[in-house]
């Protein structure tokens, strides 16, 4: 009867394993020691069909999506797994379109185990800083929304980047943070270590949106991430070192141009963001297609990056079947099934164990 119990508890615990739950949140204040870092991919939710019309180089895999497609979100979320990445960083405001593409977003992140965190996009179209009434209204409706969220637990509570601190005073931060510094942690966006020393003491960190760098030719990359860091330790902050795979914005008004060079500009970004002993690493990103920094597989990239990234992650590179947004679920059938594949098995095994038993016994 003792073999049974064991191999009963066996298989159950291995069905508890599969089924899946809502990640582990990171102990102490960011993470686990010994835990490998987290590591990010900055995630875009603002594409229709009609979007990749405009100033694209390149366009996904999966064709002219839109945001609003949820086996589309649930596509990348397992691709990312896949290569390694533990979470995106979803760019966000509230508007009438982002809300409900959040909200689908956040839903399969608990289902698929992956992390979120939020970037809060403190500035309109023409890079003006938004009212601070208007981000305090937002980032009350993400409290009252997503505080509680799993998918948003990775450091324990959620955690909002604003993007374009640099735009506003002291007194306009400390306002935003005062009101909402306890239920989650507010991270700045400073792209200059004096420019977040001045912060630092209103703010949980810095994450440092840089792109359009290159890490094997800019003069003194590595010692701007490794002075951000030590500024962002020094007050006990959360420190978010930026990782690009190339840049190329000239359909957008840029000029400057960082090749991929096959993927060996992200393995040194990569190689350089550790080096600054970040709490968590930012890709620079998922899906970025106008500035040409994406790393979702492409028709011009297919999954070079994810083969890089699998590599340095100790990752699995993922399959990239046909895909038609139109007709998502027999694109997603496939993998659906794979899922059920271990549970069959571990079925077969008790199955075959209770019939041994049974024959032991002299039961038919």
């Amino acid at each position: 009867m003792s073999l049974l119990r064991s191999l009963i508890l066996l298989v159950l615990l291995s069905l508890l394993t599969l089924a899946g739950s809502a990640p582990t949140s990171a102990a102490g204040r960011w993470q686990t020691d010994g835990n490998p870092t987290p590591v990010l991919a900055y995630y875009y939710i603002w594409f229709d069909p009609g979007s990749w019309d405009r100033a694209k180089r390149d366009l996904p895999l999966l064709g002219a999506y839109s945001s609003d497609d949820v086996d589309v979100m649930r596509q990348h979320i397992r691709w990312a797994k896949s290569a390694g990445i533990d979470g995106f960083i979803v760019s966000w405001k509230a508007t009438d379109q982002l809300n409900p593409r959040l909200a689908s977003l956040a839903a399969i992140a608990e289902q698929e185990s992956f992390w979120l965190i939020i970037i809060y996009q403190g500035l309109d179209f023409e890079r003006r800083p938004l009212p601070v009434d208007q981000i305090m209204s937002d980032l009350a409706y993400f409290d009252e929304t997503y505080g509680q969220h799993p998918a948003f637990q990775l450091f324990g509570r959620p955690t909002v980047i604003w993007s374009g601190t640099w735009e506003f005073s002291n007194e306009e931060i400390s306002r935003v943070a005062g009101a909402y510094g306890e239920p989650f942690d507010l991270i700045a966006s400073e792209q200059q270590v004096d420019a977040f020393s001045e912060i630092a003491h209103l703010v949980d960190g810095n994450a440092y949106y840089w792109s359009s760098a290159d890490p094997l030719s800019t003069p003194g990359y590595e010692a701007k991430l490794q002075a951000m860091a030590e500024a962002v330790h020094k007050h006990g902050g959360l420190w978010i070192a930026p990782a690009a795979p190339g840049f190329d914005a000239r359909l957008i008004g840029g000029a400057r141009v960082i090749e991929r060079r096959g993927g060996e500009t992200l393995r040194a970004a990569v190689d350089a963001a550790r080096a600054s002993s970040p709490d968590a690493i930012g890709l620079i990103s998922w899906n970025e297609f106008s500035e040409n920094s994406h790393i979702e597989p492409s028709q011009n990239f297919d999954d070079q990056s994810l083969i890089v990234l699998a590599d340095l992650l100790s990752g699995t590179l993922p399959d990239l079947p046909d895909f038609d947004s139109s007709e998502p679920a027999d694109t997603l059938a496939a993998p659906e099934l794979g899922r059920l594949a271990p549970l069959a098995f571990l079925a077969l095994i008790l199955g075959g164990s209770l019939a041994l038993i049974a024959g032991r016994r002299g039961r038919p």
